[in-house]
């Protein structure tokens, strides 16, 4: 996987407006993985997309009322089938961490780029998102340098006791171990 101009080659591209600019662009020091399914434990659906790019019908399930006038994005979202669709290029800030902190620094969305999975807490992720999020984890680890092994984090550790995702469910040391076999092959 590739990244030219803070955007993924290989992914499909669609501008969320729930972006903006960077306090500083040349600090991007964080990768965060989320879980995201709409409605809760559905996958495949439209949903998820349109909260992204601020047209989600809250009316469309009794689920979204609490959505209403939510503006989140993340830097992209891997599906179950493994497809990566990106909503905002990695030089600006997406809005997928909300309240935070890393190592006693807030805001983490000013230096992170957030990747939703598609999935739950509780689900296992597929064998296509763990192929595709190591790949482009890695691709992001060489266009960033900054972030490194130790700099990769669930929203549950920046957000603890807010958020649970990407929950019990993900395999932190399949995945780190993919990481390192894809930044390996990358740097051969």
């Amino acid at each position: 996987m590739k990244i030219q101009q803070h955007v993924v080659k290989e992914g499909v591209f669609r501008a969320s407006p729930h972006a903006d600019e960077r306090p500083d662009s040349n600090d991007i020091s964080l990768l965060v993985i989320h879980g995201i399914s709409l409605p809760a434990g559905q996958f495949g659906g439209p949903y998820i997309d349109d909260l992204f790019m601020g047209c989600l019908d809250c009316k469309a399930d009794s689920s979204f009322g609490e959505l209403e006038g939510l503006r989140v994005s993340a830097h992209c979202l891997v599906r179950r089938n493994g497809e990566v669709i990106q909503y905002v290029p990695f030089d600006r800030r997406a809005w997928h961490a909300g309240r935070s902190a890393f190592k006693g620094r807030e805001r983490c969305n000013d230096f992170s780029i957030g990747i939703e999975l598609e999935g739950t807490d509780t689900t296992p992720y597929t064998d296509l998102q763990y192929e595709k999020l190591a790949e482009l984890a890695a691709a992001i680890m060489l266009d960033y340098p900054d972030i490194t092994l130790d700099r990769i984090v669930g929203h549950e550790h920046i957000a603890p006791g807010r958020k649970t995702d990407p929950g019990e469910a993900f395999n932190w040391s399949r995945f780190i171990d993919e990481v390192r076999q894809c930044v390996k092959r990358t740097t051969e």
